[in-house]
């Protein structure tokens, strides 16, 4: 990893650029940290985007091949199917995910090309995003001199960094608190079995105590980060203390009792729990995933999340590390909030010239190195 710049988002909120100029001085913000610290520039840029303006469509395709062996212009040709039979009103096409493939009588296939076939089929995820959004960000860049190569779904990027492929393979959920939503991706016999988005995240922690304790919204953000504790107000006999607000804003002059502060974020976490908890029951894996639920995100950061999620979802959980690659070195990203940015490093460099939006997701994650050279990732909230 050659560098990393690291700048609050003002002009963006939701995933949705509001602010254009500040958008702008964010990102030239941040690319200079992160050129500055590599002693080198970026030109070219791989973005993972989040929010709740991502859709995320399950469609089939199917094709005639009249060669009777399957190539890879077979697979593009079924993967073009799939996307072509949903409506793209004002979308425009992020990525196309297969799910499995069909070939002839035999199904659940992962990798169809070389197969004798005549007929071949895919079940297919596709990620879209409002086109005007897109555009604007793609602008954003553009006006800073900065050329975006590929745009990624943090659905598909967070798994990417912190997931094995045994754990694919077994069973395991990915969950991404961002600011604005959650991401969930589930995966199966080493493949993405479903993926969704639920619009609640940790800002609305963030708001919660800035309503509770009438506070402003900085100022909230400083207590959820430096005094929340997710299970304190479930300890039988919690040594409660009021923390003093001049601690954080010397204008402030109240107390606010941590339990009561830990009480509102824990009703939040659990709703968020709950609405993942409700994906997993649509799909009749609650309580079934043998690796259990890895946590990325920055909202994954809060103190004792694991503890709440073990009980709230009864399964295994983790928070996912990037450095666990090979490919990160120093401190400066193993934190969970970096998941999504070191993630879409993997996919540009696996999708290499492969094109028109298309990656094979739960293959192993190595070989990345020059490649990543070549990419300054920028990770929109």
């Amino acid at each position: 990893m050659l560098g990393v710049g690291v700048v609050k988002s003002d002009g963006v909120r939701k995933g949705v650029i509001l602010d254009m100029e500040e958008f702008k001085k964010n990102l030239d913000e941040s690319l200079t940290e992160a050129e500055n610290m590599a002693g080198q520039q970026f030109p070219h840029v791989g973005i993972c985007l989040s929010g709740t303006g991502i859709q995320i469509h399950h469609n089939q395709g199917m094709i005639a091949i009249p060669s009777n062996e399957v190539t890879q212009d077979d697979v593009n040709r079924v993967l073009d199917m799939a996307q072509n039979g949903i409506t793209l009103t004002n979308q425009t096409v992020l990525k196309i995910i297969p799910e499995s493939f069909s070939v002839d009588l035999e199904h659940h296939v992962k990798s169809p090309v070389g197969m004798s076939a005549k007929k071949l089929e895919v079940n297919a995820y596709i990620f879209t995003i409002p086109t005007t959004a897109l555009n604007n960000v793609r602008k954003g860049f553009k006006d800073v001199g900065i050329d975006v190569v590929d745009v990624y779904p943090s659905l598909l990027t967070s798994p990417e960094a912190v997931l094995s492929r045994r754990q694919k393979e077994l069973g395991v959920v990915c969950i991404d608190i961002g600011s604005s939503c959650t991401g969930v991706t589930v995966f199966e016999e080493g493949v993405m079995r479903h993926a969704s988005i639920i619009p609640v995240g940790g800002e609305y922690v963030t708001s919660d105590i800035a309503l509770g304790v009438r506070v402003s919204v900085d100022v909230a953000e400083k207590l959820k980060t430096d005094y929340v504790d997710l299970t304190f107000c479930d300890q039988s006999k919690p040594k409660d203390e009021e923390i003093a607000l001049s601690r954080i804003d010397k204008k402030e002059t109240e107390t606010v009792s941590k339990l009561y502060l830990s009480q509102i974020a824990q009703a939040r976490y659990k709703e968020i729990l709950s609405l993942v908890n409700a994906e997993l029951k649509r799909l009749g894996r609650d309580g079934m995933l043998p690796e259990g639920a890895v946590f990325v995100g920055g909202g994954s950061k809060a103190r004792n999340l694991i503890e709440l999620a073990k009980a709230e979802l009864r399964l295994p959980c983790s928070i996912g590390f990037p450095e666990d690659q090979e490919y990160v070195t120093g401190t400066s990203v193993s934190d969970p909030g970096f998941a999504g940015a070191i993630g879409a490093l993997l996919l540009s460099q696996r999708i290499g010239g492969m094109g028109k939006g298309r990656v094979s997701i739960g293959a192993g994650l190595g070989g990345l190195k020059d490649s990543a050279k070549k990419f300054f990732k920028f990770l929109l909230p």
